[in-house]
């Protein structure tokens, strides 16, 4: 009878354990299509902004967030200033506000 009792306990332990590996194996799964589809993506544009930012030149035209449109005018470290409109207006904006280069270089 205890080795009823013995066999009966090893395999409900057995069971639980196959139970919650084949809950684990969903979860995995997910993260797994979250990093392809989410992350990755998103690291990938952010080398590609971050390097567009450092290429920046005097001349170039940008566009802003906010959308200001203009012609970058002097560079500093982590300020870019933007001359604007037909009255040359400069605005001092951080790089990180840079969204777009329109200028093609070749």
């Amino acid at each position: 009878m205890l080795n009823l009792f013995t066999a009966l306990a090893e395999n409900s332990a057995s069971a639980s354990t196959a139970s919650a590996f084949s809950m684990l194996i969903p979860m995995i799964l997910v993260l797994v299509v979250c990093y392809f589809l989410i992350f990755r993506p998103q690291r990938k544009k952010d080398k590609k902004d971050a390097e567009m930012r450092k290429n920046l030149q005097i001349g170039d035209e940008v566009v802003t967030a906010g959308g200001i449109v203009g012609i970058v005018t002097q560079i500093k470290d982590d300020t870019v200033v933007v001359e604007t409109g037909g009255d040359r207006s400069k605005i001092r904006v951080q790089k990180w506000a840079i969204a777009q280069v329109n200028t093609q270089h070749s």
